[in-house]
């Protein structure tokens, strides 16, 4: 008889995880998700913007450099980059990397046009709001205006780094 008690009986597990405990540790998991993803997409967001204020200035450094080598600034990204086949030359001066003569790179849109006395270059995030919360305006003066929200920049907006206050109190003359 007591052999067939011992096989009635089930065997108890004693290694393992139970199904609530791994439910447990799934939540917690999906809690500190929850709390740290926002902050990701923002420092992404954050990072993408910088990236496009480095690209500006990297677009302007090629434009100077246009203008010493062809007396004039280039009118097109396409100018700044490689050339489509051969050397460099006014059509393709190879100062900047295809993706950004192409006028998107990192989430943004860049957008070079030519003016009276120069240059102006507009630069919007390709999704705004995911890609970034701002658009950008420069020209050969080498300043960077920032705008808060979908509008293009124009050079009335605050310079990069500066609040809309900020700029007020510089322009405004002293007493």
């Amino acid at each position: 008889m007591f052999s067939v008690n011992k096989h009635l009986r089930r065997p108890r597990r004693t290694a393992g995880f139970s199904l609530i405990e791994l439910l447990i540790v799934i939540a917690i998991i999906l809690i500190i998700l929850a709390v740290a993803l926002p902050k990701l997409t923002s420092a992404r967001r954050y990072a993408q913007e910088m990236a496009a204020a480095k690209a500006i200035s990297t677009i302007h450094t090629a434009e100077t450099q246009y203008y010493s080598q062809y007396g004039q600034y280039a009118t097109t990204l396409a100018q700044l980059g490689p050339p489509a086949s051969g050397t460099p030359g006014p059509n393709g001066a190879e100062l900047i990397d295809r993706d950004l003569a192409s006028g998107e790179k990192g989430g943004f849109h860049f957008v070079l046009q030519q003016t009276q006395t120069g240059y102006a270059l507009q630069v919007a995030p390709v999704a705004f709001g995911t890609g970034g919360t701002h658009t950008y305006f420069s020209d050969q003066s080498m300043s960077i205006h920032q705008h808060n929200g979908q509008e293009q920049a124009t050079a009335a907006d605050p310079l990069l780094g500066e609040t809309q206050q900020q700029q007020q109190q510089t322009a405004a003359p002293k007493p």
